[in-house]
This record gives structure tokens, sequence and C-alpha cells, in this order.
């Protein structure tokens, strides 16, 4: 191996010099080992247990010293089968299955489900149920970038922006309680409606909580943007172009921050999405930092949205007044007996379904969620129930945004991705 000689010169011990001042005194030179560059890779894994890897992933990576050679994502570590189950069950209760698939952010799927459903059905729903649809959704947006800028903050060294992140996801867990009985299996939906309307005070608490989320969320701006820490493990870490985005199949946060300018809720509007003012932040170098900058915008928007939807929240029935759709109240089926007998059918019997297949996609807080759905005449249970979930095709794209870089920028773009593996290994 070959030896390179240098020279250094120290201060040894406390001798004084002529002057009062410490003297130096050369040492003895020594040799340094020059490192041999023909070193062999190295094979190591990253998971499947639970820290850095955000959920039970495992990464297979090539290492060549501490720089990133090749990164295979192995999945499957959870066994759901989430759409093979749900051909086995009621259209009403896949529903329970849905937001056990991001348990960051239920109340989306809850509703992205149903309102696939009802799309396949031809079920129109009324107008209160869908802006409190739009608020279930944005609340859960807020909610599961939260728990995202929190666990990256971690991944990055900062513990402070941790603590506020969590501290307002307990307020919208607390909503969570008060409206479905659950903290993370809310199950709020049905079709044609959802399980129960609003209780009384819910909006206001909700409305509470919008006033003073912003400042926590100014005030972890002032912690990380400008820290030049995490500007240095962020700024060019992870970047994609857009070209290669939309070939990758990136949707979301991650696409946006690579300069494309695609939302589903304005290029393919749903509920009305149209009708609300708010803006789409993009990023310009699809890095680590323009993810991070691109959600912290997303909920300061959905916080918009929010206030939007709570002053244009009109009174009426929750569901759809059609007995063979929705159950009738308790009221009604303890005293009328054909509300009764309503019951008992859409219960045992469940709600039956045409004949065909539909695909509906909505903006989750991690990309595109598209569901699917097969039935033929009659059936009140899915023929087939495909998900297209957002962290699944994004995990796909880190072997090309890791390559190159050093195994501790891999748990930062790990990070940055925001993925969930209940809806990867569905």
């Amino acid at each position: 191996m070959a030896q390179k000689t240098i020279e250094l010169e120290v201060a040894r011990g406390r001798e004084m010099g002529v002057d009062g001042n410490p003297s130096l005194s050369p040492i003895a030179p020594f040799d340094i080992a020059e490192p041999d560059m023909n070193t062999e890779h190295m094979l190591i894994n990253i998971g499947p247990q639970h820290p850095a890897t955000h959920g039970v992933l495992r990464l297979v990576c090539e290492l060549d010293g501490e720089t990133v050679k090749s990164v295979v994502p192995d999945i499957g570590y959870l066994h759901s089968s989430f759409e093979k189950l749900g051909e086995y069950r009621s259209w009403n209760q896949i529903v329970t299955l849905t937001d056990r698939m991001d348990y960051l952010a239920p109340l989306i799927y809850n509703c992205a489900y149903v309102m696939s459903v009802e799309k396949l059905m031809g079920i129109e729903v009324t107008e209160r149920c869908k802006v409190v649809r739009v608020i279930l959704m944005e609340m859960d947006r807020i909610f599961g970038h939260l728990l995202w800028l929190g666990t990256t903050a971690i991944d990055v060294g900062a513990f402070t922006p941790f603590l506020y992140s969590f501290q307002e996801r307990e307020r919208i867990y607390k909503l969570h309680e008060s409206l479905t009985g659950a903290r993370i299996t809310t199950s709020a939906t049905r079709v044609g409606g959802m399980m129960a309307d609003l209780p009384e005070g819910w909006t206001e608490a909700l409305g509470e909580f919008l006033d003073t989320f912003p400042d926590t969320l100014a005030e972890v701006h002032h912690l990380l943007t400008r820290n030049q820490i995490h500007i240095g493990r962020t700024q060019g870490i992870g970047a994609i172009n857009g070209a290669d985005a939309i070939n990758y199949g990136f949707t979301g946060p991650n696409l946006r921050a690579a300069g494309v300018d695609y939302d589903v809720r304005r290029d393919r509007p749903y509920y009305d999405y149209e009708t609300y003012d708010f803006e789409i932040p993009v990023g310009e170098h699809g890095d680590c930092y323009d993810r991070y900058l691109c959600r912290m915008e997303e909920m300061q928007q959905s916080v918009g949205i929010l206030r939007q939807a709570l002053e244009r929240l009109p009174d009426g029935p929750i569901n759809v007044e059609d007995p063979n759709i929705s159950l009738p109240s308790k009221t009604d089926a303890m005293s009328d007996m054909e509300s009764m007998i309503h019951h008992f059918k859409v219960i045992t019997d469940g709600i039956p379904a045409p004949e065909g297949d539909c695909y509906f996609a909505v903006e989750g807080s991690k990309g595109e969620l598209g569901m699917y759905l097969v039935a033929e005449e009659g059936d009140t249970k899915p023929v087939r129930w495909r998900v297209r979930p957002p962290s699944f095709v994004n995990l796909s794209v880190i072997a090309k945004l890791a390559e190159g870089h050093l195994v501790s920028d891999l748990i930062m773009i790990n990070a940055s991705l925001d993925i969930v593996l209940g809806e990867i290994d569905r």
C-alpha cells in the first residue's frame, strides 16, 4: 500500500518561549496510510426495523465506502392483502380496511373509497356531505404532513419541530375521536354519506385549531427553513427533474417539487374544488429541500380551504334519503316497522351495484390516490378492487434518487418521499 509522509507542528506541553508565549516544537514525521481506492463493494440492510425507514421497509444497499451504488427496496412484510380481503366484504365493510392503508391520513382514504363506489352506483351525495368530506380530507392532509414534518426533522437531527408537529397532530386526533370515536381507525364514511353528522361544537373546535396552527407552522419555518444544517442536508440531495418525475410516476408534493404543476383537485376537480380559492406550490429543483417547502406551503393552503369550507357548510341531511342505501335513524328503526325492515335489508343483504367498472382519483396527502372497482349486476361486494396508492409508486424512485449519495443522504431521501407501508403492502 502506498505511503504518504507529512510533517506537523503541534503545541507540546506548556513550554514557554522567550516572548512568554507557548512554544511550538516540531514533532518527528510519521506515516499516514493512503487509502486503497480499489475497494470491494459492501452489501448492507437498512430495515426492516422501523426507525429511519418509516415503516417495515427493507432497503438492500450496495455501498462503495459510504457512497450508495444501488438500492433495492424490499417490501411485503405486512402481508395486509387489503385488495383481496375487499372481494369478500360488502361495500360498507371495506371502509374499515381503507383507514388501515394510510393510518397517517385515514379520512382521505375513507372518502376516496366511498366516492368511487358512489360513482359506480351513480349516487349523488348531499351538499352538506360534500363539504364535510372536503373538510375531513383537507384536515387529514395537514395531519399527514405534520407526521412527515416531525419524523423528517428527527432524521435530519432536529428534535424541537418533532414536538411542535406532534402537539398539533394531537389536536387533530381529538377531532377524529369526537367525530368517529377512534383516533386512527376512523371508518367515518358510508356509501351515500357519513357514519354520523358532525357533533355539536366540532366546527368551533376546528376553527380554533385553524386560528392557532399557522403560528406553529411559522415557528417551524423559523427553526428549519433557513437553518444551515437543514439546508446542507436537503439542498441538492435526491434531486429529480420534471420529465423524469413524470416518467417514474411521481405524484403529489414529490412531483410538484420537481417543477410539474399538477394537482388532482384542480386538474380533475371533484366536490367543487374548482370553486375554492387556493394555490398549488411548485418547486424548481426537485430535491429534498423543495419537497419540504412544498409540503409546508400545502399545509398553509389547506388552512385556507378549511376556512372557506366552514363558511359554506350548509344545513340539511348528511346522508342520501334512500332507504335502500342509507340506514334509518335509531329512533325510526326502533319505532317504525318499515324502517326496521330497511335497516335489516341494508345490513344483511348490502347495497346492490350495477354491472360495470370505474376509476376515481383524489389528491391524497402523498399524491394521487386512485380506486378502481369492478362489479357484476346486483353484486353487494366488488368482483375486483384495485388501489393506485401514491407511496407504492413514489418508493420505486428511491433507487434513482439515492445513487451516488452517502448513506446518511439515503435516510434523508427516504424521509422526503413521505411513504407509509400500509398502502404499499396492501
